[in-house]
């Protein structure tokens, strides 16, 4: 991965604010490490954090470490503890090697990649969460339908069997029944996707929900948006690249999304999505993807809260993420008190038309 190269001050720094330009509190040398996956199957959205992070790091003049969190999240949780002290621990894209980097973290873990209600407070105490919850994907998308329209409908959820997929799954059954939509939830195991959807093809269900890996999302779209739907949503439907190969068929279905460049608030802390989404471009290349604002976000807060702490010491500082009520690029950050999950952040929900990303209800 080619090292970030962040603009200027001159042509594109970010804004001049006290809460941005604020030298952090160190009397120290401060070293950051991120474990996110560089290879394997969530390597696109791994890399992309890590860009996002090396961004962040070259403004906050910290040193930051990264470790491929592919094929195990703990083993390298375990090489950047090992290598030097750690300021600040941030971890991986994807539910099920955050839950394993928090399982492993020696030390508070800012968590940016991992949208699980696994890492609530009672399991987890040693984790800040940046992202909304699984649970509200799906679920936010039904929140947005008309319900005098889906009226004696019934709908199909298929979603994988992995933490990712029973959480968004159940969210989406409780959204369900709030409204009396009748769901029949199919579980399938990751990577069998077509043979899922294959399951389905007769069936006279009426709306029809995706939960899983984007692959198998693929596969189950490729498939089944060969017939109309009264409603269709897919998780990856709100990612704008993930379903490309049927941007034909998309018309009419929606999705949950955590982040839109174009959406996003103006924020209380940090830089705006317009330096940010210039910033990584010059960087990568490409225009920065949701994982990359969130993973920016989590380095934002992280320095907001060592201003409020008046250390550097993770406890002291997660105390102060725990009192802190604020909007970065990402959106809003408040944490439940109770649990220790996002409440402040919330998905927003898009419907594809003409070939684009809609906003229905932007993420807030």
């Amino acid at each position: 991965m080619p090292p970030a190269r962040h603009p200027t001050r001159a042509s594109a720094g970010p804004p001049d604010t006290p809460a941005w330009r604020a030298k952090l509190i160190r009397r120290k040398r401060l070293y950051a490490a991120l474990v996110t996956p560089l290879s394997g199957p969530l390597a696109r959205y791994g890399r992309s954090g890590a860009i996002a992070l090396q961004l962040w790091a070259a403004e906050a003049g910290a040193d930051l470490a990264i470790a491929d969190a592919y094929p195990s999240a703990a083993a390298a949780v375990a090489s950047v503890a090992a290598r030097q002290r750690i300021d600040v621990l941030f971890g991986p894209y994807g539910a099920g090697p955050a839950v394993a980097a928090a399982r492993a973290a020696p030390t508070v873990l800012w968590n940016h990649g991992g949208a699980s209600a696994r890492l609530v407070r009672q399991a987890f105490p040693n984790v800040v969460n940046v992202p909304a919850p699984a649970a509200t994907y799906l679920a936010s998308v039904i929140g947005a339908l008309d319900a005098a329209e889906l009226a004696g409908a019934e709908a199909v959820l298929l979603h994988s069997r992995t933490g990712f997929g029973r959480e968004a799954a159940g969210g989406a059954l409780g959204a369900a029944a709030a409204i009396g939509l009748a769901v029949t939830a199919i579980p399938f195991d990751a990577g069998d996707g077509d043979r899922a959807a294959r399951s389905v093809q007769c069936r006279r269900a009426g709306v029809l929900l995706v939960a899983g890996g984007f692959d198998d999302e693929l596969a189950i779209a490729a498939r089944l948006l060969r017939r109309s739907w009264r409603a269709a949503a897919f998780v990856a439907t709100g990612v704008d690249e993930v379903l490309a190969p049927v941007a034909a068929r998309l018309t009419g279905v929606y999705g949950p999304c955590q982040w839109l460049p174009d959406a996003a608030p103006q924020p209380e802390d940090g830089p705006d999505s317009r330096w940010f989404t210039a910033a990584y471009l010059q960087a990568a290349g490409l225009p920065a993807p949701y994982p990359a604002a969130a993973a920016f976000a989590a380095g934002v807060l992280w320095q907001r809260c060592t201003r409020d702490a008046g250390d550097t010491a993770p406890e002291a500082v997660q105390a102060a993420a725990e009192r802190l009520t604020t909007t970065t690029l990402f959106g809003a950050f408040r944490l439940d008190p109770l649990t220790g999950l996002q409440e402040g952040h919330r998905v927003g929900v898009v419907q594809w038309r003409r070939g684009r990303r809609q906003i229905i209800i932007p993420p807030s």
